[in-house]
C-alpha cells in the first residue's frame, strides 16, 4: 500500500463526532470523448482496505478486484455521470462539479462531511474539505477514484461496441495518437466532446455534423 495514504483525514473528522465522511473523486476530465464520472464513498469508522490507492497507479484487474471489496465494506456508494453534451454546454469544470453533486445525491445516507480531491469544489450545502492529491493521501478519496475509474472504463468499453474503429476499449477516449489518427480518418462520432476537438482536423468538424 502507498505509505502516504492513510485514514488521517477521516480520523480527524470521526474524532470530532462526525459519522458519515464521504470521499469524492472523478474520472474522465481530460478525454476527447465520453462522460465525466464522479463517485462518493462512505466507509465505517476504522475501515482501511489493503491495496486501495490512486486508481491511476493500479492495473485494470486490481481496480476491478478492489471495487468488489469497496462495495462489500462501504456504508454507501454514489455515482454521478455527466455526458459529453453537457460537458460541451457548461465546460468540463462545471460538468465535473455536477457529476460530484449527482454522486453525493445518490448516496443512501447524507454525509456529515465531504473530502474532495483537488483544490476546488462547488459548494452544495454540505461541509467539505478539498485535498490536493487526495487520491494519493486519503483512503476514502482513493476508493472513490477506483469506483469512478472502473465505472467510466466500463462505459467506454460499451461505447467501443457502438462506435467501432476509434479504439475506445483501449484508450477510453483519451487523446492518444491512435485516437487522434482515428478522428482524422473517421471524423467525430456522437460521443466526442466537440469543445475538446476543435484543434483536430476531422471531417465532421467541417461538414456540419
Amino acid at each position: 500500500m502507498n505509505s502516504r495514504l492513510s485514514l488521517g483525514f477521516e480520523e480527524a473528522l470521526w474524532s470530532a463526532g462526525l459519522q458519515h465522511v464521504a470521499g469524492i473523486d472523478e474520472a474522465g476530465r481530460g478525454p476527447l470523448a465520453g462522460p465525466v464520472v464522479a463517485a462518493a464513498v462512505i466507509f465505517p469508522r476504522g475501515c482501511l482496505i489493503d491495496g486501495v490507492d490512486d486508481s491511476k497507479k493500479l492495473t485494470h484487474s486490481r481496480r476491478e478486484e478492489l471495487l468488489g471489496t469497496i462495495r462489500e465494506r462501504a456504508i454507501a456508494i454514489g455515482v454521478g455521470v455527466v455526458d459529453h453534451l453537457e460537458i460541451d454546454r457548461i465546460n468540463i469544470l462545471q460538468a465535473t462539479f455536477s457529476a460530484m453533486h449527482i454522486a453525493i445525491a445518490n448516496l443512501s445516507v447524507v454525509p456529515d462531511h465531504l473530502l474532495v480531491d483537488g483544490n476546488r469544489f462547488s459548494a452544495n450545502g454540505l461541509p467539505f474539505s478539498t485535498i490536493i492529491d487526495g487520491d494519493a493521501l486519503c483512503h476514502a478519496i482513493a476508493a472513490a477514484s477506483i469506483v469512478a475509474k472502473v465505472t467510466r472504463d466500463r462505459i467506454m468499453v460499451e461505447q467501443d461496441r457502438l462506435f467501432p474503429g476509434y479504439g475506445f476499449v483501449r484508450h477510453k477516449g483519451y487523446g492518444t495518437p491512435e485516437h487522434r489518427a482515428a478522428i482524422a480518418r473517421l471524423g467525430l462520432c456522437p460521443i466526442h466532446r466537440r469543445s475538446f476537438c476543435t484543434h483536430i482536423d476531422a471531417p465532421s468538424l467541417h461538414d456540419g455534423a
